[in-house]
Protein backbone atom coordinates (compact mmCIF):
# COMPACT_ATOMS: atom_id res chain seq x y z
CA UNK A 1 0.00 0.00 0.00
CA UNK A 2 1.35 3.44 -0.94
CA UNK A 3 1.55 6.29 1.58
CA UNK A 4 -1.20 8.12 -0.30
CA UNK A 5 -3.55 5.14 -0.04
CA UNK A 6 -2.69 4.82 3.65
CA UNK A 7 -3.59 8.46 4.30
CA UNK A 8 -6.99 8.01 2.65
CA UNK A 9 -7.58 4.83 4.65
CA UNK A 10 -6.68 6.55 7.94
CA UNK A 11 -9.35 9.16 7.21
CA UNK A 12 -11.76 6.40 6.12
CA UNK A 13 -12.05 7.86 2.64
CA UNK A 14 -11.90 6.49 -0.87
CA UNK A 15 -8.84 7.53 -2.93
CA UNK A 16 -9.51 10.74 -4.83
CA UNK A 17 -11.77 12.28 -2.18
CA UNK A 18 -12.14 16.04 -2.43
CA UNK A 19 -10.48 18.54 -0.10
CA UNK A 20 -13.87 19.27 1.46
CA UNK A 21 -14.35 15.54 2.15
CA UNK A 22 -10.86 15.34 3.67
CA UNK A 23 -11.61 18.28 6.00
CA UNK A 24 -14.97 16.85 7.05
CA UNK A 25 -13.56 13.37 7.68
CA UNK A 26 -10.81 14.92 9.76
CA UNK A 27 -13.28 16.85 11.93
CA UNK A 28 -15.45 13.75 12.43
CA UNK A 29 -12.51 11.58 13.49
CA UNK A 30 -11.02 14.20 15.80
CA UNK A 31 -14.40 14.41 17.52
CA UNK A 32 -14.49 10.62 17.97
CA UNK A 33 -10.88 10.24 19.15
CA UNK A 34 -10.47 13.41 21.21
CA UNK A 35 -8.65 12.39 24.45
CA UNK A 36 -11.17 14.36 26.50
CA UNK A 37 -13.81 11.82 25.47
CA UNK A 38 -11.74 8.97 26.95
CA UNK A 39 -11.75 8.22 30.70
CA UNK A 40 -8.57 9.66 32.22
CA UNK A 41 -7.91 6.50 34.22
CA UNK A 42 -7.93 4.30 31.10
CA UNK A 43 -4.30 4.74 30.10
CA UNK A 44 -4.50 2.19 27.29
CA UNK A 45 -7.33 4.02 25.53
CA UNK A 46 -5.75 7.41 26.23
CA UNK A 47 -2.58 6.26 24.47
CA UNK A 48 -4.61 4.79 21.62
CA UNK A 49 -6.50 8.09 21.22
CA UNK A 50 -3.24 10.07 21.11
CA UNK A 51 -1.78 7.70 18.49
CA UNK A 52 -4.97 7.95 16.43
CA UNK A 53 -4.94 11.76 16.55
CA UNK A 54 -1.30 11.82 15.50
CA UNK A 55 -2.05 9.61 12.48
CA UNK A 56 -5.21 11.59 11.61
CA UNK A 57 -3.33 14.90 11.78
CA UNK A 58 -0.53 13.58 9.57
CA UNK A 59 -2.95 12.15 6.99
CA UNK A 60 -4.92 15.38 6.78
CA UNK A 61 -1.80 17.53 6.51
CA UNK A 62 -0.31 15.38 3.74
CA UNK A 63 -3.54 15.22 1.72
CA UNK A 64 -4.23 18.95 2.13
CA UNK A 65 -0.70 19.76 1.00
CA UNK A 66 -1.00 17.47 -2.02
CA UNK A 67 -4.41 18.78 -3.08
CA UNK A 68 -3.47 22.44 -2.55
CA UNK A 69 -0.37 21.95 -4.68
CA UNK A 70 -2.42 20.20 -7.38
CA UNK A 71 -4.99 23.02 -7.43
CA UNK A 72 -2.24 25.62 -7.73
CA UNK A 73 -0.74 23.81 -10.72
CA UNK A 74 -4.16 23.25 -12.33
CA UNK A 75 -5.16 26.89 -11.92
CA UNK A 76 -1.89 28.33 -13.22
CA UNK A 77 -2.45 29.88 -16.68
CA UNK A 78 -0.32 28.68 -19.56
CA UNK A 79 1.98 31.24 -21.21
CA UNK A 80 -0.22 31.33 -24.30
CA UNK A 81 -3.33 32.12 -22.28
CA UNK A 82 -1.82 34.65 -19.89
CA UNK A 83 -3.79 37.90 -19.75
CA UNK A 84 -2.15 41.12 -20.77
CA UNK A 85 -0.29 43.02 -18.03
CA UNK A 86 -3.08 45.57 -17.72
CA UNK A 87 -5.43 42.81 -16.52
CA UNK A 88 -2.98 41.21 -14.10
CA UNK A 89 -2.95 44.10 -11.66
CA UNK A 90 -5.33 43.88 -8.74
CA UNK A 91 -7.21 46.79 -7.34
CA UNK A 92 -6.68 47.42 -3.61
CA UNK A 93 -10.11 45.98 -2.80
CA UNK A 94 -9.18 42.68 -4.45
CA UNK A 95 -5.91 42.12 -2.64
CA UNK A 96 -5.89 39.42 -0.04
CA UNK A 97 -3.14 38.50 2.37
CA UNK A 98 -1.41 35.19 1.62
CA UNK A 99 -1.96 32.41 4.14
CA UNK A 100 0.86 31.77 6.61
CA UNK A 101 3.52 29.47 5.22
CA UNK A 102 4.20 26.22 7.00
CA UNK A 103 7.22 26.08 9.35
CA UNK A 104 7.77 29.85 9.09
CA UNK A 105 8.18 32.19 12.06
CA UNK A 106 5.11 34.43 11.96
CA UNK A 107 5.67 36.24 15.25
CA UNK A 108 4.58 39.86 15.08
CA UNK A 109 3.08 39.52 11.58
CA UNK A 110 0.03 41.52 10.55
CA UNK A 111 -2.95 39.35 9.59
CA UNK A 112 -5.62 41.80 10.71
CA UNK A 113 -8.97 41.02 9.02
CA UNK A 114 -7.34 38.24 6.99
CA UNK A 115 -9.50 35.30 5.91
CA UNK A 116 -7.77 32.25 7.40
CA UNK A 117 -10.88 30.11 7.71
CA UNK A 118 -10.26 26.34 7.55
CA UNK A 119 -6.46 26.82 7.43
CA UNK A 120 -4.08 24.50 9.28
CA UNK A 121 -1.93 26.66 11.57
CA UNK A 122 -1.00 23.89 13.97
CA UNK A 123 2.35 24.35 15.71
CA UNK A 124 3.00 27.77 14.12
CA UNK A 125 4.62 30.64 15.99
CA UNK A 126 2.15 33.54 15.83
CA UNK A 127 3.22 35.16 19.09
CA UNK A 128 2.41 38.89 19.21
CA UNK A 129 0.87 38.69 15.73
CA UNK A 130 -1.99 41.03 14.82
CA UNK A 131 -5.05 38.89 14.03
CA UNK A 132 -7.63 41.48 15.02
CA UNK A 133 -10.88 40.96 13.13
CA UNK A 134 -9.45 37.94 11.32
CA UNK A 135 -11.73 35.09 10.20
CA UNK A 136 -10.38 31.97 11.93
CA UNK A 137 -13.57 29.93 11.84
CA UNK A 138 -13.00 26.16 11.65
CA UNK A 139 -9.24 26.80 11.65
CA UNK A 140 -7.00 24.09 13.12
CA UNK A 141 -4.52 25.59 15.60
CA UNK A 142 -3.35 22.65 17.67
CA UNK A 143 -0.38 23.74 19.84
CA UNK A 144 -0.14 27.10 18.06
CA UNK A 145 1.84 29.84 19.85
CA UNK A 146 -0.40 32.91 20.15
CA UNK A 147 1.23 34.40 23.21
CA UNK A 148 0.54 38.14 23.36
CA UNK A 149 -1.28 38.01 20.01
CA UNK A 150 -4.04 40.50 19.19
CA UNK A 151 -7.19 38.49 18.48
CA UNK A 152 -9.66 41.24 19.34
CA UNK A 153 -12.95 40.89 17.42
CA UNK A 154 -11.57 37.79 15.65
CA UNK A 155 -14.03 35.10 14.56
CA UNK A 156 -12.88 31.83 16.17
CA UNK A 157 -16.14 29.97 15.58
CA UNK A 158 -15.45 26.20 15.94
CA UNK A 159 -11.69 26.81 15.86
CA UNK A 160 -9.54 24.02 17.29
CA UNK A 161 -7.08 25.58 19.76
CA UNK A 162 -6.21 22.38 21.61
CA UNK A 163 -3.11 22.92 23.83
CA UNK A 164 -2.51 26.38 22.34
CA UNK A 165 -0.44 29.06 24.09
CA UNK A 166 -2.64 32.12 24.56
CA UNK A 167 -0.85 33.75 27.48
CA UNK A 168 -1.49 37.51 27.63
CA UNK A 169 -3.43 37.30 24.35
CA UNK A 170 -6.02 39.98 23.55
CA UNK A 171 -9.32 38.21 22.92
CA UNK A 172 -11.56 41.20 23.62
CA UNK A 173 -14.85 40.84 21.76
CA UNK A 174 -13.72 37.65 19.99
CA UNK A 175 -16.31 35.09 18.89
CA UNK A 176 -15.36 31.84 20.68
CA UNK A 177 -18.66 30.01 20.18
CA UNK A 178 -17.96 26.35 19.41
CA UNK A 179 -14.18 26.75 19.87
CA UNK A 180 -12.15 23.99 21.52
CA UNK A 181 -9.76 25.51 24.08
CA UNK A 182 -9.05 22.26 25.90
CA UNK A 183 -5.65 22.30 27.59
CA UNK A 184 -5.02 25.88 26.40
CA UNK A 185 -2.79 28.21 28.44
CA UNK A 186 -4.85 31.38 28.91
CA UNK A 187 -2.94 32.88 31.83
CA UNK A 188 -3.26 36.65 31.78
CA UNK A 189 -5.39 36.65 28.61
CA UNK A 190 -8.04 39.35 28.19
CA UNK A 191 -11.43 37.89 27.21
CA UNK A 192 -13.47 40.98 28.02
CA UNK A 193 -16.68 40.88 25.99
CA UNK A 194 -15.74 37.62 24.24
CA UNK A 195 -18.71 35.51 23.14
CA UNK A 196 -18.65 32.15 24.91
CA UNK A 197 -22.29 31.57 25.88
CA UNK A 198 -25.80 31.34 24.53
CA UNK A 199 -27.96 32.40 27.43
CA UNK A 200 -26.70 30.38 30.41
CA UNK A 201 -25.19 27.67 28.24
CA UNK A 202 -21.39 27.63 27.89
CA UNK A 203 -20.50 26.88 24.25
CA UNK A 204 -16.70 26.75 24.55
CA UNK A 205 -14.65 23.70 25.55
CA UNK A 206 -12.28 24.71 28.37
CA UNK A 207 -11.39 21.28 29.75
CA UNK A 208 -7.98 21.48 31.39
CA UNK A 209 -7.44 25.12 30.35
CA UNK A 210 -5.26 27.32 32.58
CA UNK A 211 -7.17 30.53 33.24
CA UNK A 212 -5.10 31.89 36.12
CA UNK A 213 -5.20 35.69 36.04
CA UNK A 214 -7.29 35.81 32.88
CA UNK A 215 -9.88 38.57 32.52
CA UNK A 216 -13.18 36.80 31.88
CA UNK A 217 -15.88 38.07 29.47
CA UNK A 218 -17.75 39.74 32.35
CA UNK A 219 -14.61 41.64 33.40
CA UNK A 220 -13.87 39.49 36.44
CA UNK A 221 -10.32 38.23 36.95
CA UNK A 222 -10.17 34.43 37.23
CA UNK A 223 -8.56 33.35 40.49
Amino acid sequence: MSDLERYYRILELEPGATLEEVNQAYKDLVFVWHPDRIPKDNLRLQQKAQDKLKAINEAREKLRSLKTKHQTISNSPSPSSSPSPSYQQQTPSQKTQPPPKQNSDLSGKDYSRANLSNKDLSGRNLSYANLSGANLSDTFMHKVNLRGANLSEANLFRANLLLADLREANLRGANLIGADLSGTDLRGADLTGARIRSGERLLVKLIGANLAGAIMPDGEIYQ
